[in-house]
């Protein structure tokens, strides 16, 4: 598999078919048991590499959130910009308050985890992650553990980001979303690419059975979405 800078990815697929692990190893949180990882030309699972440097380059927005409760929003956020990169306090809050605001998250700043919805705390996972300016943004099905009416929120935040050529590689169900952006979309299926192609490929005359089944299923069960998200303030998705 290759990324183009600014180009969005979506994979998707079955259950257990490897599509978070597929991430996970990207980001080296696991590492592969064979084959090569190479970001912007640097192999980056090569005995040596420095993971921690590598990790800054890329972004990762997980399933559960994963915020720490005890800090407010914007520490989330700047707990990176410091440790990190090196910034003052003052400089880190300035800069996490401008990627909140990016997310429609600046009122809820100085909030804890605890008293936002699913949908804010995966917009402060988002901001988290951009706020570090990687070279890549990885989303772990960002929206399957929210409930049906947040789900829009997450969705238009990250359509956003991908209109400002945000480089992203996003596992969702959100077919929606999918046709909206994704350059190629991945059907992933116990851990092989069975079908790739375009948005346009897969909704109009994907060739697998298995693709063609999942589609109907994933259309029955969680809908399109596409009334929810906009291309700019006029324009709705079709």
């Amino acid at each position: 598999m290759e990324l183009a800078e600014r180009e969005v990815k979506v994979i998707f697929g079955p259950s257990g078919s490897g599509k978070s692990t597929l991430l996970r190893c990207i980001n080296m949180l696991n590492p592969p048991d064979k084959g090569e990882i190479f970001l912007q030309g640097e192999k980056i699972n090569a005995p040596g590499v420095k993971l921690n440097a590598i990790r800054t380059r890329i972004g990762m927005v997980f399933q559960h959130f994963n915020l720490f409760a005890h800090l407010k929003a914007i520490d989330n956020v700047s707990i990176g910009l410091r440790r990190v990169k090196g910034l003052s306090k003052e400089e880190a809050r300035a800069e996490s308050l401008e990627v909140l605001q990016r997310v429609k998250m600046g009122e809820w700043a100085d909030h804890y985890p605890a008293q936002l919805s699913g949908g804010q705390q995966q917009r402060v996972g988002i901001a988290r992650a951009l706020a570090m300016e990687p070279d890549v943004i990885l989303f772990d099905e960002p929206t399957s553990a929210l409930d049906p009416e947040l789900i829009g929120e997450v969705l238009q935040v990250m359509l956003d980001i991908a209109k400002t050529g945000t480089t992203m590689i996003v596992v969702t169900h959100e077919m929606g979303f999918a046709k909206a952006v994704a350059s190629e979309m991945i059907f992933l299926n116990e851990g092989v690419v069975l079908e790739h192609g375009t948005p346009k490929h897969f909704f109009v005359s994907p060739e697998s059975d298995r693709v063609k089944k999942f589609l109907k299923q994933l259309e029955v069960l969680y809908g399109i979405h596409e009334d929810t998200l906009k291309l700019n303030d006029e324009e709705e998705i079709r």
